[in-house]
């Protein structure tokens, strides 16, 4: 973080200095809401959550090197006192944000914003110091901890921004201002929170509202190929720039194919020239992620080569998004289940499609391990169904779904389409899907396993590696 004193904390926070006997004293580490994270010269953020009190914590913090916390009470150690953590924490970040003299690119969208802002940062990083959001950490507690691990030489900071109602993003967007604005796609992901995908869509475009006018340096950048987002355009002041596939997209991609792995290449076009990008990434969906990164990379000043050369070296940063290993006897895991909505499992089972091409060549079969999908309200039923009639159509060789209600939604989805047998199986909970699995996996198959967040089917593909410590601590 920019180095601070707890006097100016104060003074940005609205906070009262509790027990500091010196108020010039800085803050040069990182701002941190768990105390196991603390290192020297950090200053604590103390929450009050349901089942754990940071307050409570405020000592082992301070002994552990924090300067002092920022708290909603006096805790007995040094403290900036504030009437609510969370706003404090907002304001200091707007504040740190407004005294750096970087870029602030902020994304959103349905599906794919953290596997785009990973591609972005990653581009970005060749071109000069960028700080970006760790994971999926997008809300009003994640982004302005984000903003705050900014220094003085950050010249990009790229943000994640999640949405689960009207007016999220446009408090988001208050709290670190952008210049740059993408927005991915309109899907169906929460849904059922929002009412529609009109109402996802106005929420969505919160955040080209937000941006600057096109003569003080906004950028509106948004998908050409969404009818949802394409419109968009007409709700900023902001310059916009198309990416997509459509012919009138300013950054696109002709030649889209994909190698029989399953990873897809592509030639990149943007207003300077052409590239070739070779992606490490799997699934064809990962072009139209590759063209957003790729065009925020454009107006940031990026010639067209370094785009590509950067894109084709880019990796999977976050856990659990289409983490492709290839055990000792041959099996393949995909492990994809950090979440799930109707557009991602599709693009998923499409990636597993293409990866089981030679798959199938050496004897192998693919086996698509799906839970439910949370938060699609009424429309729950039919999308749920939908995917279980696509892995049939994709020729994927098992199903098994994982879970109750929705799970069941799945597997006669599968058998309706395909009036299958014993290629669909419904059991009740991760372990089964293991022990499943276990006895049935041979050299040559390849797994995808995917499920919304909230049913932990991550431990199916850690258990098939052998990995199941990797689950603590999520």
């Amino acid at each position: 973080m920019i180095a601070l004193s707890l006097a100016e904390i104060a003074d940005i926070t609205g906070g009262r200095p509790h027990d500091i006997p010196d108020p010039s004293v800085r803050i040069t580490g990182p701002v941190v809401i768990d105390s196991r994270q603390v290192e020297p010269g950090s200053l604590f953020a103390a929450f009050a959550g349901e089942q754990v009190d940071g307050h409570d914590y405020a000592e082992r913090a301070v002994a552990a090197g924090a300067v002092a916390v920022l708290a909603a009470r006096p805790v007995g150690v040094p403290a900036v006192v504030v009437p609510d953590v969370e706003k404090a924490l907002g304001a200091l970040a707007r504040a740190v944000v407004e005294r750096l003299g970087a870029d602030v690119v902020a994304l959103t969208g349905s599906a794919g914003k953290t596997s785009t802002k990973d591609l972005i940062a990653q581009v970005l990083q060749t071109h000069a110091p960028t700080v970006w959001t760790p994971g999926s950490l997008n809300n009003e507690i994640g982004l302005p901890l984000t903003a705050l691990k900014a220094t003085e030489d950050t010249r990009h900071l790229v943000l994640e921004m999640g949405a689960r109602g009207i007016g999220h993003i446009d408090y988001l967007t208050g709290l670190t201002p952008p210049r740059i604005g993408l927005v991915l796609n309109v899907g169906t992901a929460h849904i059922g929170e929002f009412g529609g995908r009109e109402q996802i869509a106005q929420a969505k475009g919160e955040l080209v509202e937000a941006l600057p006018a096109e003569a003080d340096g906004g950028i509106a950048v948004l998908n050409a190929d969404d009818p949802l987002v394409r419109p968009m355009s007409a709700r900023t002041k902001a310059r916009t720039v198309l990416f997509g596939e459509a012919e009138d997209a300013e950054v696109r991609a002709t030649d889209v194919r994909m190698t029989a792995a399953g990873q897809p290449s592509f030639t990149l076009h943007t207003p300077t020239g052409c590239g070739e990008v070779n992606l490490r990434l799997y699934g064809e969906h990962h072009v139209s992620n590759a063209l957003a990164a790729a065009a925020v990379a454009h107006v940031l000043g990026m010639s067209v080569e370094e785009i590509a050369t950067a894109l084709s070296g880019a990796g999977t940063l976050s856990r659990w998004r289409m983490e492709v290993t290839e055990r000792a006897d041959g099996v393949t895991i995909v492990n994809d289940a950090y979440n799930a909505n109707p557009e991602s499992m599709r693009a998923a089972l499409r990636a597993l499609a293409a990866m089981g091409g030679p798959a199938r060549a050496n004897g192998g079969r693919t086996w698509a391990v799906l839970g439910p999908m949370a938060e699609l309200g009424d429309a729950s039923l039919a999308e749920h169904d939908a995917v279980g009639r696509l892995a049939v159509r994709l020729n994927v060789s098992k199903l098994v779904a994982v879970g109750g209600r929705e799970a069941s939604w799945l597997q006669l989805g599968a058998y309706n389409e395909g009036s299958w047998g014993e290629e669909s199986v419904l059991v009740s909970d991760a372990q089964a899907a293991v022990d499943l699995l276990r006895s049935e996996l041979r050299p040559g198959d390849v797994v995808l396993v995917k499920a919304s967040r909230s049913i932990g089917l991550e431990r199916v593909a850690l258990a098939l590696l052998e990995r199941e410590g990797e689950v603590a601590g999520r």
